[in-house]
């Protein structure tokens, strides 16, 4: 799976070219699925120029992945236009999942991905989401924001979100100054086990507030997802 959040575009750092140029990297890695975490629109506040998501999304169309494209919206998606960002991105081919979940079939294997509406500016219902997913196949979440975890049942394979940059900042002997997350710097970053739930947060490419990273560079995410061991001789398997 290839994993990209928080794109967030705009001046003096990011560009259409720069755009163009994480997309092409993404294709490169050949993923099975790709998977976007919102935020493709940026309403930071320290900008030298707006990138237009009428722009960008015909980039995003470019993605390509044999098993799909599945998306998420994130904040700054709604408070520029949530429906509208929705309507681009699926004009591209790219599935938007809001409180929705699809199966996907590859092989003999089969995966579940259930997509939550943005916990931030809107009010997900987890539950009725993950009812949609048959349980006896594995199951992926995206969300934008990684606060929802300690909600998550622990039958959810894998939750991927993004929403805090990393911190965006991480200072020496201070740490992540600023982490956008109820839960202080406790899912701000990387691979998150806890309570029998396994979470992914990442740091994403574009900036917010101010479009400065120390410490915690951009990133797309590849992981790879292997069959638990089947069960046998009385042993517990493993996701």
């Amino acid at each position: 799976m290839v994993v990209m959040g928080d794109l967030q575009p705009a001046g003096p750092v990011e560009s259409l070219e720069s755009i163009a140029a994480v997309i092409d990297r993404m294709n490169a890695e050949g993923g099975d699925l790709v998977l976007l975490l919102g935020d493709y629109v940026s309403t930071r506040r320290l900008s030298t120029g707006f990138i237009d998501p009428h722009d960008t999304a015909p980039i995003l169309g470019r993605l390509d992945a044999p098993l799909g494209v599945y998306a998420v919206l994130g904040n700054h998606d709604w408070w520029w236009d949530g429906p509208a960002m929705r309507r681009l991105l699926t004009d591209q081919g790219i599935t938007v999942l809001e409180d929705a979940a699809v199966r996907i079939d590859a092989g003999a294997q089969t995966l579940w991905v259930a997509g939550l509406s943005d916990p931030v500016t809107q009010v997900p219902d987890l539950g009725a989401t993950l009812a949609q997913a048959a349980t006896e196949a594995p199951l992926l979440l995206l969300t934008h924001t990684p606060d929802v975890l300690p909600d998550v049942p622990t039958d959810v394979g894998l939750t991927l979100a993004g929403h805090t940059h990393g911190g965006q900042v991480n200072l020496p002997f201070f740490g992540r100054l600023i982490v956008p997350s109820r839960f202080g710097d406790r899912f701000a970053y990387g691979p998150i086990e806890e309570a029998g739930r396994r979470l992914y947060v990442t740091s994403g490419i574009g900036t917010a507030i101010i479009p400065v990273r120390f410490r915690v560079p951009p990133e797309i995410a590849v992981i790879t997802l292997t069959p638990a061991p089947a069960l046998g001789n009385g042993q517990d398997g493993e996701n």
